[in-house]
């Protein structure tokens, strides 16, 4: 399976932040944007591996600028690292103040997708060609945070086996 460049996965999705996005800061609320990455990151994913994908995990949304009622989110998301069949996507938030035009960096995140088959078994997915610095940069740190990722899926399925399946209230 040939490798393809970074850049075929690319997704960029520009909203408002609407009044009903906002909390009681005047902010963006971060679930809002939450689901906002993780519906550009799935498209992303699912361009990389042409076929079906699934949400192996949210590995982490770090919240670094606010996000205002005048600004534009633009979400940008494309695939930085693979491995047999998953796929991990990396997403930046940039804001626009639309009276200004500065420009910020309101968050980063990367999630875990896995590519599935008709049956929903994992499936192969092509490895990724970095072509800019950026995509470099987030490429050879990739098996890094692959391995980080195994660890932490390995101590919360050990977390898992000691959390109660009770009702609270019996």
């Amino acid at each position: 399976m040939e490798a393809k460049p970074i850049k075929d996965s690319r997704v960029v999705q520009t909203d408002l932040v609407l009044p009903n996005d906002t909390n009681n800061h005047d902010t963006l609320f971060g679930g809002i944007l939450m689901k906002r990455i993780d519906a550009v990151a799935s498209i992303a994913a699912s361009r990389h591996a042409r076929s079906e994908v699934i949400t192996a995990s949210t590995d982490s949304v770090d919240f670094l600028h606010p996000i205002r009622p005048s600004h534009s989110v633009c979400v940008e998301s494309f695939v930085s690292w693979t491995g047999r069949s998953s796929m991990e996507v990396f997403v930046k938030v940039i804001t626009e103040e639309l009276n200004t035009g500065t420009r910020n960096i309101a968050a980063t995140a990367f999630l875990t997708f896995v590519s599935i088959d008709g049956e929903g078994n994992p499936k192969p997915v092509p490895g990724v060609v970095p072509e800019s610095e950026e995509e470099a940069k987030l490429h050879e740190t990739g098996e890094g945070r692959a391995q980080a990722r195994k660890e932490r899926r390995r101590d919360s399925r050990e977390l898992a086996s000691f959390i109660t399946l009770k009702k609270p209230w019996e």
